[in-house]
């Protein structure tokens, strides 16, 4: 694969990702699109990587997997605190945050 094609793969990732975020209202879908907006950044990154001929952008995937995981733990911990409250994972169902 050129780097081209990494930077194509990437901007269809974040697009899909975006698309998701935007339109979606259940919580867990709202996190795999999360999920996929980190994801293209890494394929940005591998590619990036790809083109200098270096290792630098591999080596940040994984910092960056770390942390989208620890993400996704502890947001979905909030997600069975927020559906044993409410009963519901709909966005529009979450007042909590407001006064």
């Amino acid at each position: 694969m050129t780097p081209f094609d990494f930077f194509v793969l990437s901007g269809l990732l974040f697009a899909v990702g975006l698309f998701g975020v935007i339109v979606r209202r259940n919580v867990i879908s709202l996190f795999f699109s999360l999920e996929l907006l980190l994801n293209s950044a890494n394929v940005l990154l591998v590619g990036f990587s790809k083109l200098h001929g270096n290792l630098f952008g591999e080596v940040f995937v994984f910092f960056v997997l770390a942390v989208a995981a620890a993400e996704a733990a502890v947001g979905l911990a909030i997600v069975v605190a927020l559906y044993r409250y409410r009963k519901s994972v709909n966005t529009e169902d979450f007042s909590l945050l407001r006064w």
